[in-house]
């Protein structure tokens, strides 16, 4: 039986050797203790951002000595103490190849870049990383040689900033990166949806049937007032699965083939949002400006298991911004 994410993140936390200054020879030197029984060749990680790693090594494989490296450095801004880290991970047992746990099968991790969040280990794994890198650990947990492959998401959108169209909402951001919207004065909404990228990120296009994690607050057009957001203390991002209805219907056309790590305004007329339901926001048209984090196919958990919740556990179909009911 596949063991759930709170064995990972049990044996992550506590129990993870980082071996400074090591770098790529950790595993090369693992291949010092020959084994008949068993592998420490090193271990071969391939695979596109968003998708599961691929794991390639000799089984059943021997952790001769528990490290870490870096499989690719980050190109994004650079974890900083106290301040949120999002995750995705993925485990195997080195001794079959067994998917362990994932948080592909849902969404990433969120946590707070703090021995306490994370564990001294992974903290002190992290320390000095970059969004965009991705990191590779080996543990063994008692007879279970453990290998976990760790990526570092983006918190914030970040890339080329994009020209404002005229007559739609301004936005400002604090330096946490929080959005502080201001709608036109004295000004009619307008009465079809609205979609203005205000920072262009460099990652993938949002596809239809990904899991998207995102970070976004929501004002109304009539007075400007804030009516939800995901920025504030101790609120994680929201993660829904795009297109298929689990969003109001102006996310999920809107954010179609926005990318990654981009922040985008949208103007949701009622049709598109709370329209023809009980909702106090029916007849209003809403702004939203979201922060794409993440966005991945989910796999099945016969490929993969566990629940990805970092600190505040979620799942993508509940928390995600809601959709309107017509009661």
């Amino acid at each position: 039986m596949l063991r759930r994410l709170t064995l990972l993140i049990s044996l992550l936390l506590g129990g993870v050797l980082v071996l400074g200054g090591c770098g790529s020879s950790v595993l090369e030197d693992l291949g010092t203790r020959p084994s008949a029984a068993s592998s420490a060749a090193p271990v071969q990680v391939s695979g596109a951002v968003g998708e599961p790693p691929a794991l390639e090594y000799e089984r059943p494989y021997d952790v001769v000595q528990a490290g870490a490296r870096t499989v690719w450095p980050g190109s994004g801004e650079p974890v900083v103490d106290g301040e949120p880290v999002l995750l995705n991970m993925y485990a195997e047992d080195g001794r079959d190849g067994t998917v362990i746990s994932s948080t592909y099968i849902d969404a990433p991790g969120w946590y707070t870049m703090s021995p306490e969040s994370l564990g001294s280990n992974l903290y002190d794994t992290l320390r000095g990383q970059k969004v965009g890198a991705r990191m590779l650990l080996l543990e063994e947990d008692g007879d279970v040689p453990v290998i976990l492959v760790v990526d570092v998401l983006p918190t914030r959108a970040s890339g080329a900033e994009q020209p404002a169209a005229k007559g739609l909402p301004t936005v400002e951001r604090d330096d946490d990166g929080a959005p502080q919207v201001a709608v036109p004065e004295k000004s009619d909404p307008p009465a079809d949806l609205q979609v203005q990228p205000l920072v262009r990120g460099t990652g993938p296009q949002v596809q239809v049937g990904q899991v998207v994690t995102m970070r976004f607050t929501a004002v109304r057009w009539s007075d400007g007032k804030q009516f939800d957001t995901t920025w504030s203390a101790g609120t994680r991002p929201q993660s829904a699965t795009i297109g298929i209805g689990q969003l109001v219907d102006g996310l999920d056309q809107g954010l179609i083939e926005q990318t990654v790590g981009s922040q985008v305004l949208l103007v949701v007329p009622p049709g598109l949002g709370y329209g023809g339901t009980s909702s106090d926001l029916a007849d209003e048209t809403l702004v939203y400006v979201v922060d794409i984090l993440d966005a991945h196919f989910q796999v099945t958990e016969d490929e993969s298991t566990g629940q990805g919740k970092g600190d505040d556990g979620g799942d993508p179909e509940k928390d995600a911004p809601e959709k309107p009911s017509g009661d």
